[in-house]
């Protein structure tokens, strides 16, 4: 039996409808995904984690001795005399917040740098060709920032064991983990956005230095919040850092700006869920319209 040839679109035929009819090829220029992509997300994924893992001095172990000199001259200036903070050593209470510093300020240097560099250097055509779609491609970008991300906080971490006397106990490891990823996503989400709005390295160092460095350092990270004015109080209260940060501190500690029990604690981690959820949706409607990357 011979068999039957595939039909093919009349003409004036909608592009929407003639790509549903079987056997039938898209409309020119109109991309048709018929499932999730994995090879592709994967494939992304890891060319992302080699490109930072290939210089790994520079995006991993260096941030590690930084954020170590940080907990050093911050120790030597702010903790000397037995000074304590909620009954703990100075180091010991600022070093969960220069970890989870570290790991965001890395989740956006890592996702801020990908599109931004291919815009600049004109291959960007690189990310926009390739048969994945625009949430499988936000999806490996953040993925990658995040996997940086921890791979800096476990090197701090490890880092810091080398201080002595410094003792980090793990009080609450859901918090850790949650708080750390949500700081991550939150960072990788912002860089992303940052990355389609650049158009230039320097306008990348301008939301570095003048958004992300000041939120990070004003979160909390080397003071509890309880000694500032009220009024300085609440604008902690409105800056996302701060509860990455504090959640952070809490998981190691068991005590936080936010408060000392789950409870407290759960408020805090739900709003970052929210808060991720709703800047992953406008990025992805963002990367959908081809905003400054298809003409």
């Amino acid at each position: 039996m011979l068999d039957q040839p595939k039909p093919k679109p009349i003409a004036g035929t909608p592009p929407e409808t003639a790509s549903r009819m079987p056997g039938a090829f898209p409309a020119p220029g109109q991309p048709l995904f018929r499932g999730f992509n994995r090879l592709g997300l994967w494939t992304l994924y890891m060319k992302e984690v080699r490109r930072f893992f290939k210089v790994q001095t520079q995006t991993i172990w260096a941030p590690a001795v930084t954020t170590l000199l940080y907990l050093v001259i911050f120790t030597l200036a702010l903790g000397a005399g037995g000074r304590t903070v909620w009954g703990f050593p100075f180091a010991t209470f600022v070093a969960p917040g220069l970890i989870a510093m570290g790991m965001i300020n890395n989740a956006f240097a890592n996702s801020s740098f990908g599109l931004l560099v291919g815009k600049v250097q004109g291959t960007v055509i690189d990310y926009l060709m390739p048969p994945i779609s625009n949430g499988e491609l936000l999806l490996a970008l953040v993925a990658a920032a995040v996997t940086r991300a921890a791979l800096v906080g476990l090197a701090v971490w490890g880092a810091m064991m080398l201080w002595p006397g410094l003792e980090l106990p793990v009080h609450h490891g859901w918090a850790i983990v949650w708080f750390g990823l949500m700081g991550s996503i939150l960072l990788a989400l912002i860089g992303v956005l940052t990355s389609l709005w650049a158009e230039k390295f320097d306008h990348n160092a301008a939301v570095t230095n003048f958004i992300i460095t000041p939120m990070a350092m004003l979160s909390g990270t080397f003071y509890a919040i309880d000694k500032l004015a009220p009024t300085f109080q609440a604008i902690s209260r409105v800056n996302p850092f701060f509860y990455v940060i504090s959640g952070f501190r809490f998981g190691f500690l068991g005590q936080s700006d936010i408060g000392s029990t789950n409870t407290a604690v759960l408020h805090g981690a739900i709003g970052l869920g929210v808060l991720n959820l709703a800047l992953g949706a406008i990025t992805y409607a963002i990367l959908q319209s081809g905003w400054k990357l298809k003409a």
